[in-house]
């Protein structure tokens, strides 16, 4: 199954955490220093929440979680044959996971990534990058 995911810049984790659990009525799947995510079954969404004070907008990235490398594989070639600009990332530690991912940005720069989670992982990720290199936008 597939599943949308939204990621939030957010200026207090523990505060976020307490209104989404609230809103979505149950805790988080995985929570750890600065960072926690939420698996919602209806609607199918990924919620993650990144504790982040310097950004300037709540909007971190978007993404489609998929469930086998594959699929992940299968997008990039579509969209390269549409002639969307893609960077594909494998084996990459980001927001607490082991993934497999493509990266894409909207005509207006707004980041999607197309992924599959392989395991997890107990740092958020290997080095510090930025959202506009099209690496882990978590940091």
């Amino acid at each position: 199954m597939s599943r949308v995911q939204l990621a939030l810049n957010v200026s207090n984790i523990d505060a976020a955490v307490d209104f989404y659990s609230k809103l979505f009525g149950m805790e988080p799947a995985k929570r750890r220093p600065g960072y926690a995510n939420f698996v919602i079954s209806q609607p199918p969404l990924k919620l993650v929440l990144i504790e982040n004070k310097e950004a300037a907008g709540s909007l971190n990235h978007l993404g489609v979680e998929v469930e086998t490398t594959a699929e992940v594989n299968t997008a990039t070639a579509h969209l390269q044959q549409l002639g969307v600009e893609t960077r594909t990332e494998e084996q990459v530690t980001c927001c607490y996971a082991l993934q497999d991912k493509v990266w894409v940005h909207d005509p207006d720069g707004a980041p999607w990534e197309i992924y599959q989670v392989l395991g997890d992982s107990q740092v958020r990720d290997i080095k510090p990058v930025e959202v506009i290199t099209n690496n882990c936008a978590c940091s």
